[in-house]
This record gives C-alpha cells, structure tokens and sequence, in this order.
C-alpha cells in the first residue's frame, strides 16, 4: 500500500523588502510629527491639571514698566587734587556730553579733549594750563614724544576711545603726582 504523506501546507510569505533610506528631509518631518504630538498631549494634561486653580486676568500695563529716566549719571568721587579733579571731570563731560575731533565744540556740544579741559576750568588759566601739561605727558608716554600737543593728538582719532582713556590716565597720573 501506498504511504500516503500527509499534505504538507507550504505557505510562501513575500519577504519584506529592507526599509529604503530615509533622506534627511523625510526624517525631520517624521521627528517633528512626533514631537508635535508629545506636545500637543503635554498641553491637554496641563489643562487638565491646572483646571481646578482659580485665575484672575490680569492687566499686562501693571506688570510691564518701562525704563525710568534718571538723567545723567552722576559725577563719581572727584579726586582730592586740584588738576587731578580736573581733569577727572573734563573725562566725565566727554563720557557724558560727546567727544569730536577738529573743534573745540562741535554743533551737537560734544567736545574734544582740550575743549572739556577748558570748560571745567571755568576760566582758571593756571589750573587748564597745568591739566593740559599733565594729559601731554600722559599721551607721551604712551605714544612717544613725538605728539607735538593735545589738540593734535585728539584730532588724529576717528573715535573717542583712545583720547577719552587718556584723559581718565591723565587724572590718575596728576593724583599720583600730587597735582
């Protein structure tokens, strides 16, 4: 007699073909879709949770201020020789009102080096001479003996920063002096 074998049921599944790479623009989308999601759960829960706290609105005029107007700064401790205090001034009143070069004024009020010196002597001829002494010595040893004066130096720079340094190292140099 025949062996019959029983009927063997063969089932062929496709293989999967491997995942195609993904680009760089395809992910993003999949990762920002995902994160919108997360999101989007976070929020309701936060609803959720925060439901039963009571809240008054509230005016955004009481809380946001704007920035109050306190003038000029003020003047710091002047030091406690004559020239020094000069000449610390004279740096305050560029810091404050402006530097320029080619002037001793210009039309906005800022001043050049010279023009601050002078205005903070008040007419003190004596006290502007011996400020402008201090401060040529200053940029002269910085700058070697070749500046021939302050107005010629303070109108070789096309900003500030060099003479308005100059002029604070001037005060410290006359204090140290005694001056």
């Amino acid at each position: 007699m025949p062996q019959t074998h029983p009927a063997i049921e063969t089932t062929t599944t496709a293989v999967a073909a491997p995942p195609a790479e993904l680009s760089l623009e395809e992910r993003l989308t999949l990762v920002n879709a995902a994160m919108t999601a997360r999101l989007d759960e976070a929020a309701v829960a936060y609803e959720v949770n925060t439901a039963h706290i009571p809240t008054d609105p509230f005016d955004p005029a009481d809380v946001v201020t704007g920035p109050v107007d306190t003038g000029p700064a003020p003047l710091p401790e002047l030091y406690p020789t004559p020239v020094a205090a000069l000449l610390q001034r004279a740096h305050h009143r560029l810091v404050i009102g402006g530097w320029c070069s080619g002037v001793l004024v210009d039309e906005d009020g800022a001043r050049c080096m010279l023009g601050a010196i002078r205005a903070e002597a008040s007419g003190d001829s004596t006290l502007e001479a011996s400020a402008v002494a201090v401060l040529l010595d200053a940029i002269r040893r910085q700058f070697g003996d070749d500046v021939d004066s302050v107005p010629s130096f303070n109108d070789a720079f096309a900003t500030g920063r060099t003479p308005l340094r100059l002029v604070d190292q001037a005060a410290h140099l006359a204090d140290a002096r005694g001056l």
